[in-house]
């Protein structure tokens, strides 16, 4: 309807319908396909046609919907992926190909991907990998890797199987199929249209004092705005953290802004109130403050202090010791030392952080993209002063976490604001202001030593490590704790000291990036291991295999595994590639001269779940009458299948296909607390209590029913029926009492990992299993302009019984993807990268094709012996390509990312 006279209504064909709206002149046709046409399967990722997420066809021609004037597309056809997958046989086949190849991770990324693919296949059915990437190059993807889309695209034979389902079979993502149609919901998608917005001040500098001026006259002097919010809104505490004895960050700063985006108020108002909103004229005064930025100028005397109860701005340290380090270094026939930096490297996700809230009777509602439904609510408890019964979080589906959807950051904001009104409202950050905002994986300075006797054994290792926290906290102690117990690599070390200390600065909040601070160790640990074996005049792989842990040998914690240390078949997996790879690398340098060629390898290990501490899963199943099984599943899945895994080991457990269950997501009303999404814990620990829970399911049905234990089940209407050697036989679920939930069984099982706290030297018991990874790369580096091109991955990873292997294929290709961005080209410097125009982030050209190899050494304590996975593969990534570079050009690069400029630098240097 047409509130303006002055503005003409712009007619066009939307999915096959004849639409007409009337938008002000300039609107995007993002805005008017989602807000006035409810389009909510066009994504929003950037509004700055960096990332490809709002791809529609216009006229069949792939356009970002963010940067085309909505009146341009008068008498035209728009599609969008809804619309295509309702009526269109391409993009029906294109989406099977999808689920049959894993192409879809997260499901942010994928509508663009799928639209912009149907353009291309409409004009060529059969193109080869150089016309899908020509073709998807617009579109970023965080997750997968793009080697599953482009698979896809080709037509690859499919990955996926018609499975029942069970812990083996690599069956599609159960949750696929709401990806690639459109109809999947993220944090942005909930709210109705014309709903409250909120629009966050922020501070416009690194360190500034402020004043707020007369919020009550703005409210009343600005046409749309219903309210504001700020620190003395806040009922209860005007802090969070995630590490208890560090909540720090305050919901909105008090008289001091610590970091550049950090927020100091909002205002409330209509979407158009917000659209127009000019933040200049918000009451607000600023007082620009030095800032200390680096983690040196913040520990100098007379720094100013971020936080009065620390001292030279040191957060917390982290310490593991064992043997005697400096007398292995006096024995050792070699030593090698080095110093190793990296900077801020951001997320990058390509939904930006959202949600909506509204009030039910006197209880808030809040729907947000999130990892950790429970810990916000533990969050909003003591924000809100409310009691938790009060809080309901409904998950959305999250667009990328990789640890940073971890922390809060719309929900106290959301709930602030629907309270204060009493109406519905929403928020979604700009990508700017969620790049500004969001915490970054810590940079680093650490400075290693290494010896080793002449066979080759290693004897001595001194780390010392800083990580710049930033502002606030967030996890920065784990990080601080977790480095110096993975900073050995999966190698036997009985003479070892690592150091670490967390540092806060004035820069954001650095927190929780796939890996914790374990791949920033890697790249000095690996790389000296690279110059080590040089000096020894010994083959890198076979130094490696050396001294690679085994079972019931020590790590430098003190821990013995009695089976399922497999870094050891990992690294022999890479021989043959390692044998062949460097003699065509060699065979290319000496026919090229500008070009040359190099193969890296390094490894890895990551402990599974938190740190010596209480990592409980809870997972809840149950039979109503009608003979529906129900699962309970209250891991969050952020792309890494969660809810297929889970879902396969509680079938297995029970004993029936995955394609019986109905999955309950995370709800905090109804679903128990299954942890955190982090620290690749979900197969691992919700794993095990879905296997546990399935296994008391079963066990209860079998009894009721006076059964064998080996017996098969069938639900069918009201039924279940079990047959074992003696005949079938059926059970009326009718006959029994259904509970308050309406399940006649029902089981509720609990898993948390057996560890022991690390005593002063951090000996112990941190982790009760570890997952290994052990990688090689080839690359080709321009001599003439410093870049370099990974060219080939081959990937061995032990993670003890994979599940569902499609879906490990799928974390490995996510995570040397990530680790390629981390070596190459990622740097997030506040205040200049804070958009994905001048933050880059590899594409779908960037990655080479990746072999992945599946070694299976059952852990002890993991369900059918399965090990997580999310963070190893990032871990070796970034240097075994450091590694390669080496060996392609004889530079060692000591900071990432390797840029071009670095890279050429250092050739020029070396020459």
């Amino acid at each position: 309807m047409n509130e303006n006279p002055n503005i003409t209504g712009t007619q066009f064909c939307l999915d096959g319908k004849t639409v007409e709206v009337f938008p002000a002149p300039g609107v995007r046709l993002s805005q008017v396909l989602r807000e006035e046409l409810g389009a909510r399967d066009v994504k929003i990722g950037c509004n700055a046609g960096d990332c490809g997420a709002c791809t529609v066809l216009l006229d069949g021609a792939p356009i970002c919907a963010c940067l085309t004037p909505a009146q341009q597309v008068a008498g035209r056809n728009v599609e969008t992926i809804a619309g295509l997958y309702k009526t269109d046989n391409t993009t029906q086949a294109l989406a099977e190909r999808f689920q049959d190849m894993g192409a879809a991770q997260c499901g942010i990324c994928t509508p663009g991907m799928m639209v912009s693919a149907v353009a291309l296949l409409r004009e060529n059915p059969t193109p080869n990998v150089r016309q899908v990437q020509d073709a998807l190059g617009g579109v970023l993807c965080r997750c997968t890797g793009y080697r599953k889309i482009i698979d896809a695209v080709v037509g690859t034979a499919p990955v996926a199987r018609d499975d029942a389902g069970i812990v083996g079979d690599p069956i599609r993502h159960i949750d696929a199929l709401n990806k690639v149609s459109g109809a999947q919901t993220f944090g942005d998608d909930i709210a109705p249209m014309g709903t409250l917005e909120i629009f966050v001040i922020r501070s416009p500098h690194a360190r500034a004092a402020f004043q707020l001026g007369d919020v009550d006259a703005f409210v009343v002097n600005t046409n749309g705005v219903e309210a504001t919010l700020s620190a003395i809104d806040i009922p209860g505490r005007n802090l969070f953290g995630v590490i208890p004895q560090f909540v720090d960050q305050p919901v909105f700063a008090e008289a001091e802004a610590r970091f550049r985006g950090e927020a100091v108020a909002a205002i409330i108002g209509t979407p158009e109130a917000i659209r127009n909103f000019n933040p200049a004229t918000f009451p607000v005064t600023w007082t620009k403050l030095d800032a200390v930025t680096d983690v040196t100028s913040a520990q100098a005397a007379g720094a100013g202090q971020l936080h009065a109860d620390r001292t030279r701005n040191v957060m917390c340290g982290g310490f593991v010791a064992c043997g005697d380090p400096d007398a292995a270094f006096a024995n050792a026939d070699v030593t090698v030392e080095g110093q190793y930096n990296s900077g801020f490297v951001e997320h990058a996700y390509i939904e930006p952080e959202a949600g909506f809230a509204q009030m039910d009777g006197d209880r808030v509602e809040i729907h947000a993209c999130t990892q950790a439904p429970v810990m916000d609510l533990d969050a909003l408890e003591a924000i809100l002063a409310m009691d938790r019964k009060k809080i309901r979080i409904i998950p959305t589906a999250v667009g990328g976490g990789f640890g940073s959807k971890l922390d809060i950051s719309v929900q106290p904001f959301l709930a602030l604001a629907t309270l204060k009104t009493g109406r519905p409202v929403r928020l979604n950050y700009t990508r700017t202001e969620s790049m500004q905002s969001s915490t970054k994986r810590h940079p680093s300075d650490i400075r290693l030593k290494i010896g080793a006797t002449k066979d080759g054994k290693i004897s001595g290792f001194s780390f010392y490590g800083e990580f710049d926290t930033g502002a606030y906290a967030s996890w920065g102690p784990t990080v601080a704790n977790r480095v110096p117990i993975h900073a050995s690599g999966p190698y036997q070390i009985p003479d070892y000291r690592a150091e670490s200390k967390g540092i806060y600065t004035n820069n954001p909040p650095a927190g929780a990036f796939r890996g914790f601070g374990v791949p920033q160790s890697a790249i000095a640990q690996e790389c000296l291991f690279d110059e080590l074996a040089a000096k020894l005049e010994m083959d890198p792989l076979d130094f490696r295999i050396l001294n690679a842990l085994k079972n019931n040998v020590p790590t430098v914690c003190g821990q013995v595994f009695s089976q399922g240390v497999g870094i050891g078949e990992c690294l022999e997996s890479l021989r043959p590639a390692w044998d062949s790879e460097r003699k065509t690398a060699t065979a290319f340098n000496v026919a090229n001269t500008t070009l040359k060629r190099g193969v890296g390898i390094a490894a890895g290990w990551y402990g599974c779940g938190n740190t010596s501490l209480p990592n409980p899963s809870t997972i809840k199943s149950g039979i109503w009458a009608d003979g529906t099984v129900v699962l309970h599943q209250g891991a969050m899945d952020i792309g890494q299948g969660a809810n297929t895994v889970i879902s396969q080991i509680f079938a297995t457990a029970l004993g029936i296909s995955t394609k019986l269950l109905k999955i309950v997501g995370p709800d905090t009303d109804v679903t128990p607390d299954a942890g955190k999404t982090s620290a690749s814990r979900q197969t691992y620990v919700s794993g095990n209590a879905a296997r546990l829970s399935g296994e008391a399911l079963r066990a209860s049905i079998l009894e009721k029913m006076n059964v064998a234990n080996d017996a098969t089940l069938t639900f069918d209407l009201g039924v279940v029926r079990a047959t074992d050697i003696t005949g079938t036989y059926e059970f009326d679920l009718a006959s029994l009492n259904s509970d308050a939930e309406g399940f006649v069984f029902r089981a509720e099982e609990t898993y948390d990992p057996p560890t022991k706290p690390l005593d002063e030297n951090g000996q112990g018991i941190p982790y009760a299993q570890f997952g290994y990874a052990a990688h090689l790369v080839v690359v080709e580096v321009d001599t003439a302009f410093g870049t370099v091109k990974p060219i080939k991955f081959v990937a061995a990873h032990d993670v003890g019984k994979a599940i569902n292997p499609m879906l490990v294929e799928g974390q490995v290709h996510g995570g040397i993807a990530q680790g390629l961005g981390m070596a190459l080209m990622e740097e997030y410097i506040p205040g200049r990268t804070e958009n994905l125009h001048d933050y880059l982030i590899p594409t779908i050209g960037d990655i080479p094709p990746i072999e992945t190899i599946i070694i299976e050494e059952p852990d002890a304590h993991g369900p059918y012996g399965a090990k997580g996975l999310g963070e190893h593969v990032l871990i070796p990534t970034a240097p075994c390509i450091l590694n390669a570079i080496h060996d392609a050009v004889g530079v060692r690069i000591t900071k990432v990312p390797a840029t071009p400029a670095r890279v050429r630098a250092a050739i020029k240097a070396n020459a």
